[in-house]
């Protein structure tokens, strides 16, 4: 249950890198220009990655039964830093930017990942066991 569990976590940690990125080439000409103004582009993208990774949330906690606060801080964390080495690795260079830059346009946007799982493992433990 353990390795299934991890093996999901990063999983749909890589997904909720995956998919944002390439739901993002969509706004892209194939000369690298936005077809859109970069206020729109970036306001899309928020909502497309909290959409995105909530509904992957929702599929990771379906296999959780207990530790649900633990699993939030587990998870969020992964998704976190998987998040942050994929743009590292992919979206920096396709950028051309400084770590700098990205972490003050982007990647502190990232902290959002974590704040939700936990405050959904919150939520699922008040659900099992009132606050009260």
């Amino acid at each position: 249950m353990i390795q299934k569990l991890i093996f999901t976590n990063l999983a749909l940690g890589f997904l909720s890198w995956f998919i944002p990125f390439i739901f993002s080439c969509m706004f892209f000409i194939p000369e690298g220009k936005l077809m859109i103004s970069q206020e729109l582009f970036k306001s899309i993208m928020i909502v497309t990655g909290i959409l995105t990774g909530c509904v992957l949330l929702f599929q990771y906690y379906k296999q959780v039964a207990t530790d649900f606060v633990k699993q939030g801080i587990i998870v969020g964390c992964t998704w976190l830093f998987l998040n942050l080495i994929l743009d590292v690795i992919v979206l920096i260079p396709l950028m051309k930017v400084s770590f700098i830059y990205y972490f003050k346009e982007i990647g502190l946007s990232y902290l959002a990942i974590p704040i939700i799982s936990v405050a959904m493992g919150y939520l699922l433990r008040s659900k099992i066991k009132p606050a009260f």
